[in-house]
Formats: C-alpha cells, structure tokens, sequence
C-alpha cells in the first residue's frame, strides 16, 4: 500500500501497556497446513523435484536461523533448529516421502504429511520421556517442509531484524518465546484482554501494546507505518506529518517523566507515615532477573517457570531447570526469590506434553491439578528448585490450588522429595518457606485455613477476578466486566490478607492489580505486604506509596468496602487522589 495516497486512519483499541511507538508493522500471520491440500499425483518426478527444492529451501534457511539463534538466543535454542536439519537428512523421515510420491502416486504435501504423523505417532509411543518429546521436533519441520511446498511462506516471528510493531490475530505464550525482544516496538491484536498473556508480556518488558482491535486490525497490511498508543488504546495508521510530530513529541515528555521516575526506583516504598512495603519483581526467564536490584526491585515476587517449558521443544529435565533456577537466584543477590511450580494450562500448552483438548481449559487440566496427577514432572521441577535454594533464598508456591487437600497432598511430596535429596547429599537451603497462590474464590474464602499451615499466600488478582465474576479474561466482548475494583473481589483480598496477619504470615500480590498506581490506597489500607509487578513499574508504585498515608488509606478503605458497584469504588479513588 503506498502510504502517501491513503487518509490517516485512525483505529480503536484496548490501551493495557503504556506507551507510544512510532514504526513499520509486521503482520504475522503463522502457517497452517490444509488437509485438503492431500491428492494424487499423474506426475511423480515433478512432485520429487518440488520435494527436493522444499528441502534445500528448509536447509537452507534453518542454517540462517542457527547461525542469527546462536548469536542472540544462545546455544540451546540453536541447538534445537540443528536437531530440524538433522531431520531431514535421516533415512528414517526424508526417504518415506520420496517412497510415497514414486510408489503410492501422492503428491509432494500428502508424502510430507502422512510421514510426519507416522513418525510424530512412533516417537509418542516410546517409553523414554525424551524421545517421546522429539514429536515436537518432527512435527516443526514438517510444517516448514509444508510451507515452503505451499509457496506461502507467510510472516515468521523469526524472520524479525529489525524494530517493528507486530500486529497479529494474537501472540500465543508458544509464539513469544520465539522473539527476539530487541526488535519489538509494540503488539497489535485483534483479541486479548488486560490480563491475557500478550499483556503481561507486554508490561513485563515495557513494551507498548493496543490488543481486542477486533476487525480493523485487517485494515493494517505488512510494512504499513503505524502509530500505537498503549495508554489511549489508539492506532493511527497512514499518519499524516503533523501527527507523527504530535506523537513524537509525546515520546519525548514520556521519556522525561520516566528519567524523573527513576530517582524513585532504588529507595524504599514507605508511605508518609512509615508504613514499609516490599516491592518485587514478576519474571519469566533468568535473564529478566539480571540486573533487577538495580531496578529497584527487592525480590522476585514471581517467577513465571513455565516459560522455561514453553521455550523448548522438549521437557526440561532437572540440571536444565536447576540452572535456570541457579541463575535467578544468583542475581538477585540474596534477595529472595518465589518460584511458582509449573502452570501449564488454559492459554499456556506445550506440544509435546499432549494435553488432551477441553471444552474450558480454565476450569481443567491445568497448573497443580497436572503436577499431582504427573507426579513425574512435578517431582523433577521440586528437586530442581530445591537445589537452587543452596544458592540464595527461595520460596515455592503452587498455583490453583483450590481446597485443602491438594494444598496438603502438593506439600507432603514437596517434603518427601526435600527429605530424598538430603538423603542423597545433595545441598539445599535452610528457610525456604512454601505457600500457595490465592487465585480461586474457594481458597480465598478458606485463607483463615490455609493460613494455619501455609507460610505464605500470594494473591493472583488475574485469575483471581475472572473466577469471582464468572468472566474470561480473553473474551474481549465481556471485557468490561474484568475489574479489580469489583467489591466482591476486594472483599476476597481483604479476607484473605487479614487471615494471614492472625496466623503471623505474609500475602504477596503478584497480579496487575499490584501495579497499578490506582489500586495503591486500597492496597496499602488492606495491609498487603509484598507487592510484585512488571519491572518496569517498580518507580511509579514507589512513588505513589511515597505520597500516601496508612491511616487516611485504611479509612478509605472502610468506605469502600461498603460500595455497590466498581464504578463507585473507582469515583472514590479518582476522589481521595485528588485530595491526597
């Protein structure tokens, strides 16, 4: 599209990570092969040749990939992509397809696609856990044999080198991985809310994003430039001269107040009346924990270990976990660090764990309710994370834990696997205390139980609503019914954080809600202790706790807890911030 013969066109969004960005948009748009793409043949040598030239072409970029992997993604990840190129060169996996277009007269996309659901079955079927997981692998390359067979080679997240503004339907946990986070500007979807998981990538690394644009996000083409507004929720494509000069502008006096931000970020959070609050960070790899105590924060209040799982093509085994784990401990520099056991499910799957497929994967399989009943994964993460705990103090929490029994049978294995490690000689830390994430209304309401024998609750104000209101946080058409400010989930919060101080025990907060600036009066009148939030949002939480009062916010509370509606809660917020 040329730019200079289109209107500005200005497009609507939902504004969840602030932030104003200037740049060329890249549609990505994944690969998905047609089963009804499967026919004969009458011409089997040309479908070899379309084979043959399909397979030079993988080779040929997965050696590009490896080469640009090893550089910016490290070895592991390279690692995985010559595993591809290994594929295709077995006798075992090329020769089949070859056998199919001669012999059975199919054309070159049925001989790929038959070969790799019979070798992803066989692999499936083996006893060993890690040549079960190669399934992943075959099936990876078989789709980028498919894709160049198609002739549609699409947008790839790999292909990035340069800063874009990634525009997409949506950017599954299994896509994010894949970037390199140096080139993105900002995200574009057509669906998502302020808690799916594009958002939190977004504000965990301080990225502008605009998601639910619904529709007009088809209006957006490849290489079109693009204005994105992450705290209006605004997209201005085509923009005129004097609009980009506007928003420039506003780049600058964002850039300002962020440079006036940081004096804040290495002091402590203390409200005017020295009420003391422990800020810390949320990460998903140990690369975000390098260099957070100099970000102000004072721990790791979440560390997101799934993402360890989603970054591979196989299961991480336990020396693989423990290092990563090692390394987060390790740069927060005795500062502690809450590891949150494996919470796979709803919008997080892995492919080679094949989870069976469910109807509302929300309410499902998922997070300790997998670890229980694959006792297997569950105990390597537990001797993983044990291990790092020699190095630095760590924490555990286990996630959706919905009664007491899970939450005993979760801890007792935690024990017995703690006691088999120090049996086997191995180091582990003394301390380490072992709470539960408070995302459930059940385990919300039962907080004055929990709290008799877990060390610790972290509130996951995420899930937290969406369960309380009977919402999906993904479902944009609803979104207006996902508030924080709900008087029913403020009233959960507050159980759930007075019950922990009668039985001498903290409660943490690790969902949006603890970052957001608004939300501090409430949060400081309730008591919270430990707050955990985006990195990025580390200097204006302390400033905002900086300006307040214990007392004058505990009063507000008080008023708000007798309230109606969020609407209501949010004019006494908008009230009590213009008088503070």
């Amino acid at each position: 599209m040329g730019e200079t013969a289109m209107a500005e066109l200005p497009l609507q969004g939902l504004g969840v990570s602030k932030g104003v960005r200037i740049g060329e948009a890249f549609v990505y748009k994944p690969f998905r092969f047609d089963e009804s793409a499967e026919r004969s043949t009458d011409d089997p040598n040309s479908e070899l040749n379309r084979l043959q030239t399909a397979k030079a072409s993988c080779v040929e970029e997965l050696n590009g990939l490896i080469e640009r992997a090893a550089e910016t993604l490290g070895e592991e990840k390279a690692g995985i992509l010559k595993g591809q190129v290994g594929f295709l060169n077995d006798p075992a996996f090329y020769p089949p397809m070859e056998k199919l277009i001669r012999d059975g007269r199919w054309n070159a996309e049925t001989a790929v696609h038959r070969t790799v659901k019979q070798v992803a079955g066989i692999f499936e079927g083996m006893a060993n856990a890690y040549m079960q997981e190669r399934a992943a692998d075959v099936r990876d390359v078989g789709n980028r044999l498919l894709r160049h067979l198609s002739g549609n080679n699409g947008s790839r997240l790999e292909d990035i080198d340069k800063p874009v503004i990634i525009v997409a339907d949506d950017l599954s946990p299994s896509d994010t991985v894949q970037l390199d986070k140096r080139f993105v500007l900002g995200f574009v979807t057509r669906v998502g809310g302020k808690t799916s998981h594009t958002a939190i990538l977004a504000n965990s690394l301080g990225i502008a994003a605009v998601l639910g644009l619904g529709n007009s996000v088809d209006r957006i083409g490849h290489g079109d430039r693009l204005i994105l507004d992450g705290s209006t929720g605004t997209c201005i494509l085509y923009p005129e001269p004097a609009t980009v000069n506007r928003y420039e502008r506003q780049q600058r006096q964002e850039e300002e107040e962020n440079r006036a931000l940081q004096q804040y970020a290495g002091k402590p959070a203390v409200t005017k009346d020295g009420f003391r609050i422990e800020v810390a960070a949320n990460i998903g790899t140990p690369e975000e924990a390098q260099g957070l105590p100099g970000k102000g924060a004072e721990g790791v209040g979440l560390y997101r270990t799934e993402f360890l799982y989603m970054s591979r093509s196989e299961m991480p085994d336990e020396n693989t976990q423990y290092e990563a784990y090692k390394a987060a401990v390790l740069a927060m520099e005795g500062r502690p660090v809450v590891i949150r056991t494996l919470d796979i499910g709803g919008d997080k799957e892995l492919p080679y764990l094949s989870l069976p497929h469910e109807l509302n994967p929300f309410l499902g399989y998922r997070a300790v309710r997998l670890c229980l009943d694959r006792k297997d994964l569950f105990v390597t993460q537990l001797r993983a994370i044990i291990r790092a705990s020699a190095h630095g103090p760590v924490h555990i929490m286990f996630p959706m834990i919905s009664g007491m029994g899970e939450w005993r049978e979760a801890k007792a294995l935690y024990e017995e696997v703690r006691a088999q490690l120090v049996s086997e000689g191995a180091a582990a830390g003394e301390g380490t205390q072992v709470g539960i994430m408070i995302e459930i209304p059940s385990a919300a309401l039962l907080a004055d139980r929990f709290a008799r024998e877990a060390d610790f609750f972290s509130i996951g104000t995420n899930d937290l609503v969406q369960y309380t209101v009977a919402v999906d946080r993904m479902n944009e058409k609803v979104s207006y019914l996902y508030d924080y400010f709900h008087p029913a989930v403020l009233r959960l919060i507050k159980n759930v954080i007075d019950a922990s101080v009668k039985h001498g025990k903290w409660t943490g907060m690790c969902g949006s809600m603890a970052g957001d600036p608004a939300a501090a009066p409430l949060l400081i009148g309730f008591g919270l202790h430990e707050w955990s939030m985006s990195p990025s949002a580390i200097p204006s939480i302390k400033q905002k706790v900086a300006g307040l009062d214990k007392s004058a916010c505990e009063a507000l509370v008080e008023r708000v807890l007798d309230m109606d509606t969020p609407e209501e809660v949010r004019q006494a917020l908008d009230a009590f911030a213009a008088n503070a």
